[in-house]
């Protein structure tokens, strides 16, 4: 716009009134214009948001799942080393009872070996 020399204080006034009316309506015709763009936007957007929260939960949800898989495992183990520590308990107590029942019958065998000879012994000296 070219600079007329002989401009009027309000002939300015109008002319800016008059730029600042073409640019709202500008302004409003290309908001008109892009509203159905932003709906579509505002929907691409719910979708991703969506699908963000989805494979969210979908994580979330494996992640516990392996969880407790992993304290599956290790309570089976657990109760697999305590089966074992149980078994050679017994085991060692069995064979400390073996042991000590052997001590015995050794010591009755014995006694009885002894027992006969001394009675072999009386019979000879009656």
């Amino acid at each position: 716009m070219g600079h007329a020399r002989n401009n009027e204080l309000t002939d300015r006034r109008s002319a800016a009134a008059d730029a600042k009316a073409s640019l709202l309506t500008a302004y409003r015709a290309a908001k008109k214009a892009a509203e159905p763009l932003q709906s579509t936007r505002q929907a691409e957007r719910i979708s991703l948001v969506e699908a963000r929260e989805a494979r969210r939960a979908e994580r979330e949800r494996l992640q516990n799942e392996e969880r407790s898989r992993v304290e599956t495992l290790a309570a089976q183990e657990q109760a697999a080393i305590e089966a074992v520590a149980a078994a050679e308990v017994e085991a060692r107590e069995s064979a400390e009872n073996a042991r000590i029942s052997r001590v015995v019958e050794d010591e009755a065998a014995r006694k009885a070996e002894r027992d006969r000879r001394y009675a072999a012994r009386k019979a000879r000296q009656a």
